[in-house]
Formats: structure tokens, C-alpha cells, sequence
């Protein structure tokens, strides 16, 4: 009996990363409205936008429906990008910029993640390693951009043999 090939899922290394490539993320995910209340509750976040459906029916701007906390929404999009991307090649995140929410994201919305490479460079201090830009944007089921983050990561360089 012969051996079979064995292949461990993980994200690029920094050599496979392309400038200017969008990745799509699938699946999406189908946000509830119990993820909306227990992110909320664990950050300890009591802004009642999120949590007071009796008080949220009564502001303008949103239908009378709770808001989706954003850092949920900014969480799930990085989130959804890390199998695809940086599963066991990513060393560390380096920091967040240009982070927005264009639009609001509600409980039964499905959230989609792309990624686009917007450069990178070896690491002048870590060799082995090498920093990489990304934008994250995340879409609701409309294609609604509801988030947008630029990140800086730290990124492992492919072993040499």
C-alpha cells in the first residue's frame, strides 16, 4: 500500500501574497442577533444601540432594528480572511488604520470578507519574515460595504529547504 499525500491547509506565505489581488472569503457568515448581544456583553460595550431593542425602535436612521456592534463586524471580516490567509504564517498584526463602517450591518445579515494586498516589503529587522499591507472589506448580502480596515501584519518568509 502506498502512502498517501498529505496536505495541511494554511494561509500564504509572504512570497505568494500578490500586490493588487483581491481574495474572497467564503463562506460568509449569517450574523445573529445572540452574536450581537454576547459580543456586546463580553467587551463589556453597553451602548444600547446594540442591546436596548425597546429604546433602539425608537431612534431614527435605522428601522427601529439594534445595530450589529462594529468591532463584531471588523472582527468577523479578519476573521473570515485567516484560513484563506494567514493560517500558521502569521507572525503578528502589526496595527489597524483606516478603519470605517459605511454602513450599518443588522442581525440576519450575511456578512462576505474580501482582502486586497495593497504591497508589501521584506522586514528590515526580522529576516525570515516580511510585512504585508491589506485592506479588509466586508459586504452584507447586498453588497453593501458595511466595513473597511487597512492592517499591517507581520508575515513568515517560505522556508528554504
Amino acid at each position: 500500500m502506498s502512502e498517501s499525500t498529505r496536505i495541511v491547509q494554511r494561509g500564504l506565505w509572504f512570497e505568494e501574497f500578490t500586490e493588487d489581488a483581491i481574495y474572497e472569503h467564503r463562506p460568509g457568515r449569517t450574523v445573529t442577533e445572540a452574536d450581537n448581544v454576547l459580543f456586546t456583553t463580553l467587551t463589556m460595550n453597553t451602548q444600547a444601540l446594540h442591546l436596548d431593542a425597546a429604546w433602539s425602535a425608537q431612534q431614527p436612521g435605522f428601522g427601529g432594528q439594534r445595530l450589529i456592534n462594529s468591532m463584531f463586524t471588523l472582527s468577523t471580516i479578519v476573521g473570515l480572511s485567516v484560513s484563506q490567509l494567514t493560517q500558521g504564517t502569521l507572525v503578528a498584526n502589526l496595527g489597524f488604520s483606516e478603519v470605517a463602517f459605511p454602513a450599518p450591518l443588522f442581525a440576519g445579515d450575511t456578512l462576505y470578507a474580501e482582502t486586497e494586498c495593497t504591497g508589501k516589503r521584506e522586514s528590515r529587522s526580522r529576516p525570515g519574515e516580511g510585512v504585508v499591507n491589506l485592506t479588509h472589506i466586508g459586504r452584507n448580502q447586498h453588497g453593501e460595504v458595511v466595513a473597511r480596515a487597512a492592517r499591517a501584519t507581520l508575515v513568515r518568509r517560505q522556508p528554504t529547504e
